[in-house]
């Protein structure tokens, strides 16, 4: 194994080359573009600012175990989720206090506009996880997919109409999206690869994602994984990287404010 195990890097459109931010012996995840530069990461079941000085924990005062689905919200806040025996609870910190959303666990953040929140969930006492969205209080859920196939990993586009998601309602995870009501939920395109985590660019040019080998079950770490980006049309459709990740590498909103670069984790490899 190398020096490291976790290496945060920046993807630049315009060069087409990764930048290394950090590399740390730490297993880190899903990096969140802060609007001031530095990164949103997870670590140990604990949020952490991370940059090229290193890694800076963020004492959020939760007790639960922080995972992968964090972010930052359009006013600056952080939000994420969090579990303990009852399943992932959705909390909101605002560099002083912190807020937990009253909603049905468990509920796994991925997406806000400045109004709502999108976010996975399991309800009706199945396992199935389904697409939902709240009011920024927690009030308000509006379960937005059907329990018949697993549905994850939402994200929303820049305008606030569509929100973007996986789904295996047709054999194996691909690339959907719907409107944010609900409503015209269709795959953009279909392939042989196991499609998840798409994020659409704050510029609306770019969606991009992360492609597993046919036949992945479910979204596991350490394999080899492609992102690959496309125009919001489901058009132009190119490998951007081949690296060793998958869990962790991208699971939730991490592009520049600008929309020309992204961030990313990549893992070193190890024996499966």
């Amino acid at each position: 194994m190398s020096g490291w195990r976790s290496s945060l890097e920046v993807w630049d459109l315009a060069t087409g080359r990764a930048r290394v931010i950090l590399r740390t012996h730490s297993l880190i995840e899903a990096p969140n573009w802060h609007p001031e530069g530095w990164f949103l990461v997870n670590a140990e079941g604990r949020l952490w600012r991370a940059d090229g000085a290193g890694l800076q924990l963020i004492d959020t005062g939760c007790p639960e175990w922080c995972n992968n689905d964090h972010g930052i919200l359009p006013d600056g806040r952080i939000v994420f989720s969090a579990h303990d025996g009852t399943g992932a609870g959705i909390h909101i910190w605002d560099g002083a206090q912190l807020r937990t959303l009253p909603l049905p666990r468990p509920s796994w953040w991925h997406g806000a506009t400045a109004k709502r929140l999108v976010y996975a969930c399991a309800r009706g006492g199945d396992r199935v996880v389904r697409i939902a969205s709240c009011d920024l209080q927690g009030g308000d859920e509006r379960v937005l997919t059907p329990g018949i196939a697993h549905n994850d990993g939402p994200d929303v586009s820049p305008c606030g109409t569509w929100i973007w998601f996986n789904s295996d309602a047709t054999g194996h995870a691909q690339i959907w999206r719907m409107r944010a009501d609900g409503s015209e939920a269709a795959p953009v395109f279909r392939d042989e690869n196991v499609n998840w985590f798409p994020h659409p660019s704050p510029c609306g040019r770019h969606v991009v994602w992360l492609a597993y080998a046919p036949g992945t079950t479910e979204h596991p770490r350490d394999r080899p994984v492609s992102i690959r980006i496309m125009r919001p049309d489901g058009m132009g459709q190119r490998t951007l990287l081949d690296l060793w990740g998958g869990q962790g590498t991208m699971n939730v909103p991490c592009w520049a404010p600008d929309g020309g670069a992204f961030a990313l984790v990549r893992y070193a490899p190890v024996d499966q």
